[in-house]
């Protein structure tokens, strides 16, 4: 008997070729059955050839379409849930930006789950440098993230066999997924090497424009070394040197917003009539664990959380030179990355208006107790004065004490170290994509 059904599969693909040629978006039902339970499927694809021969026979006689009663009947839908596509991505996620935030989000769309691996600080130290944030802080940016379902950490920075075997066995990955530019060891060696060889390596897009390389870039560029006896003190710029590292900071950023790539991050979904509204604002510089925390608080508050970021003159006219680091666009994506958050008022206004509140039907308005500055301009009034006179607004007590100016400052005390970081990682590259040239000449 098994025979014969292993033959009605071959018949299976011998008569519907021509069909899943023409319409294989409509017939992933075919698919799923051909995959997830073969035998059963032939079966019944044998039952329907015969009829479709006995019709023909008879005058041409048509039967309903089968295909519509089968692809709803659910007959298939158990088996298929069982079989999960796992797919598995790691990484450093050191000053976690919108650019880790997209190929995760490529990575995701793959399959079905994304487990994700955070790189330990050990193997960061010794294939890169030092990172700038500790293993707690990457976790708790990862597990942010809205297409993250599982996070391993400690993940080794080179995919050996033995990890790999783990995850195909233990967590059931089908496929490792990492972006279109190299990632090297020290040595010069792919550190993918082993999953390409095993052919279970899948690659995604890398996102142009962005890089924690840049980032400390911009940051370092915002470094005064002053002279004396090989100590190098640094300090954030001021004033015009402030204002020329500004200017290099916005020629090293290559960012270019398209509407795409926000409905891509959006979740697309509004408010319902009744959700209960909350509406949290500020710069959301550098997206760190501090910025996931505080979002994750405010979320519990309602049903709906509303973020406004805020435009990179209000950012630069409250905190100086050389902030934001990032430009408004850019904070934008990683906040809308962030699993807590609904959505996101891209520029939001300083002052919560009344008019604010009554287009967003926000119910209430929170603020963190840890910030950069709370100290408002001369002639500056209280942003909050209206929610507060209608009694909604809250103080929320930030779980972390972390700021972006604390993180830039972790740069800057580590100046050289950083410095010899991003030489060594161009370095690589550059002998990396010489030798992929040469390969190609010859």
């Amino acid at each position: 008997m098994i025979w014969l059904l292993d033959f009605a599969f071959c018949l299976l693909l011998l008569r519907f070729e021509e069909m899943m040629a023409m319409e294989y978006e409509s017939n992933n039902w075919i698919w799923d059955g051909v995959y997830y339970c073969p035998r059963l499927f032939g079966g019944l694809m044998l039952t329907a050839a015969l009829l479709g021969l006995s019709t023909t026979y008879f005058g041409g006689i048509g039967l309903f379409p089968l295909s519509y009663v089968w692809s709803d009947s659910g007959i298939f839908h158990k088996k298929k849930c069982e079989k999960k596509r796992i797919r598995y991505m790691d990484g450093c996620f050191d000053l976690m930006h919108y650019g880790h935030a997209n190929a995760l989000r490529q990575a995701k769309a793959l399959g079905d789950e994304l487990v994700v691996g955070v790189v330990s600080d050990e193997e960061i130290i010794a294939n890169k440098g030092p990172p700038v944030l500790p293993m707690e802080e990457r976790l708790a940016l990862v597990s942010g993230l809205k297409w993250v379902d599982q996070v391993i950490a400690n993940a080794p920075y080179a995919i050996t066999e033995q990890f790999m075997n783990s995850l195909f066995n233990e967590h059931k990955i089908d496929y490792i997924i990492h972006g279109d530019d190299p990632c090297l060891l020290p040595d010069g060696s792919d550190a993918y090497a082993l999953a390409k060889k095993a052919g279970r390596y899948k690659q995604i897009k890398r996102t142009e424009g962005v890089s924690s390389t840049d980032i400390v870039g911009r940051i370092l560029c915002s470094v005064k070394d002053t002279e004396g006896g090989g100590d190098h003190t640094s300090t954030l710029l001021n004033g015009d040197s402030g204002e020329r590292c500004h200017s290099q900071r916005a020629q090293i950023s290559q960012f270019l917003p398209t509407s795409q790539r926000i409905v891509q991050f959006s979740n697309g979904k509004g408010p319902g009539p009744n959700s209960r509204v909350v509406y949290i604002d500020g710069a959301f510089d550098l997206f760190h664990a501090g910025h996931v925390e505080i979002l994750k608080k405010a979320r519990q508050l309602g049903d709906f959380l509303l973020v406004g970021i805020h435009t990179d003159h209000i950012v630069r006219e409250h905190r100086g030179m050389p902030y934001p680091v990032m430009h408004v666009h850019e904070r934008s994506l990683s906040v809308l990355a962030c699993r807590y958050v609904d959505e996101v008022i891209i520029g939001a206004p300083w002052e919560v208006t009344k008019d604010m509140i009554t287009t967003f039907n926000i119910s209430i308005v929170v603020h963190g107790t840890v910030a950069e500055s709370n100290s408002l301009l001369p002639g500056e009034t209280d942003p909050y004065a209206f929610p507060k006179s209608m009694g909604i607004f809250r103080l929320l007590e930030s779980p972390k004490s972390l700021t972006t100016s604390s993180v830039s400052q972790r740069i800057v005390a580590n100046h050289e170290a950083y410095v010899k970081r991003n030489a060594k990682k161009a370095q690589s590259e550059m002998k990396y994509y010489e030798e992929k040239t040469y390969v190609a000449g010859e």
